[in-house]
């Protein structure tokens, strides 16, 4: 086996590898709008990208491109799909991007139709002559922090919501309808092009949490080990982290996103850092719990081992066809059968023990698919990943505890996205 291969398989070069023009091979995007178009038989669905640098995660799934104001029209009943967007070789390389976009569009995206922006309109009025449903997401998975949508004072209709209103007003008696979920609902299942990039992202985070925990010393400051995760994650290849690094300590392990960075730790400390890198797009999320001076006091051990405990039982029962509560039985009846005493307060007070450790899936986003947490009553698929998430604070004792790890259904039980972590 060659240098190149042996760089190809285990992400030595890092960085210097570049994922092409699109994220993906133009079949992977293809075969995820075959599908998309097998939902909206009788019309056709509009997704747009995002306005700056940050891509509309839906869009980003559909078709890989990063042009900001794209706009994709994935039709249903002719089965073809448009792309339309205006861009320069100058801004794409600004950017990092392939400059193949703007001048072999086509070619590079794999999509049939290509038009300038302003061509949209033109095309849009044909296709709704043409009679048929209009899909398009109402709802911003990402928070816009400039549209308080909720709020009395605000109450905007947020980006989507406001482009669905367009399009009524504009085609009167226009049917729009809602495809957020179903786009939502192809991104929960994990194709074999993804699960190669978490397992990466897995991969970098968990050797990054590793490099924090012999790092951390009584003295230090919380920033310090924040910034050395981030540089581990860095110097393999990896361009943004997933999320805030979170880190909590003493008196601050009740804020569970707490992200100030700014206590000194001290002799006797126990730390939960809650991190994770972003690997070609794609997240991880992981927690882990030590105590800074790497000795354990009795209370310590007992916390620490009772949410040890029910995250590795999880993994023993996770596979297709379990729901969420059915794992959350068997691994209290296991735990049971091994003799630990599950009515202490050390078990008691973790939270999702009886939801099976399952929280929120991870993908494109940290909590991916529209933010929300897998069902607990629903059965697991094969290609579903999740943060498998077991913890609680003690804010009496100035204590807390975490243990989560990124988890793979597989057709035959899962995977550990975020194994080799000391724990």
């Amino acid at each position: 086996m060659n240098k190149l291969v042996l760089c190809l398989l285990f992400g030595l070069m890092g960085g210097i590898l570049s994922a092409g023009p699109l994220g993906f091979e133009t079949s992977e995007y293809s075969a995820r709008r075959q599908k998309l178009m097998d939902q909206i038989p009788d019309g056709f669905a509009i997704i747009r990208n995002s306005t700056g640098n940050k891509p509309n995660l839906d869009f980003l799934y559909l078709c890989g491109v990063k042009v900001p104001n794209a706009v994709l029209l994935v039709d249903g009943k002719k089965r073809e799909s448009h792309l339309f967007y205006t861009t320069s070789e100058n801004y794409l390389k600004g950017e990092g991007l392939s400059p193949e976009i703007a001048t072999k569009p086509i070619e590079t995206t794999g999509i049939e139709f290509w038009h300038k922006a302003d061509q949209f309109g033109t095309v849009l009025t044909d296709r709704i002559a043409g009679g048929g449903i209009v899909y398009t997401p109402f709802t911003a998975e990402e928070f816009n922090t400039d549209v308080a949508t909720r709020s009395e004072w605000d109450g905007r209709l947020n980006r989507e919501q406001q482009f669905a209103k367009v399009l009524k007003d504009k085609y009167p008696g226009l049917e729009v309808k809602d495809c957020s979920q179903l786009i939502w609902d192809l991104r929960m299942i994990k194709s074999p092009a993804e699960i190669v990039k978490m397992r990466m992202a897995g991969k970098i985070g968990a050797e990054a949490m590793n490099a924090v925990m012999k790092a951390a010393r009584p003295g230090m400051y919380e920033y310090e080990l924040s910034s050395l995760f981030e540089y581990e994650c860095m110097r393999k290849g990896c361009k943004e982290l997933a999320f805030d690094i979170i880190i909590s300590s003493a008196e601050n392990h009740k804020y569970l996103h707490y992200a100030q960075h700014n206590r000194l730790l001290t002799d006797g400390d126990f730390l939960v850092v809650d991190a994770g890198p972003a690997w070609e797009d794609y997240d991880t999320d992981i927690s882990i719990s030590f105590p800074v001076n790497g000795k354990f006091t009795p209370r310590q051990k007992e916390i620490y081992e009772a949410c040890k405990a029910v995250s590795l039982a999880c993994l023993e029962f996770y596979k297709p066809g379990i729901t969420g509560f059915e794992v959350g039985a068997k691994v209290k009846e296991l735990l049971i059968s091994k003799g630990y005493h599950v009515e202490t307060d050390a078990f008691s007070r973790l939270s999702f023990f009886k939801e099976g450790g399952i929280t929120h899936s991870v993908g494109l986003a940290t909590h991916d698919c529209g933010g929300r947490d897998v069902p607990k009553n629903v059965p697991l698929r094969a290609g579903m990943v999740f943060a498998c998430d077991v913890f609680a604070t003690f804010p009496n004792e100035n204590l807390g505890v975490r243990v989560e790890n990124t988890v793979l259904i597989t057709e035959n039980g899962c995977e550990n996205l975020t194994s080799g972590i000391s724990r």
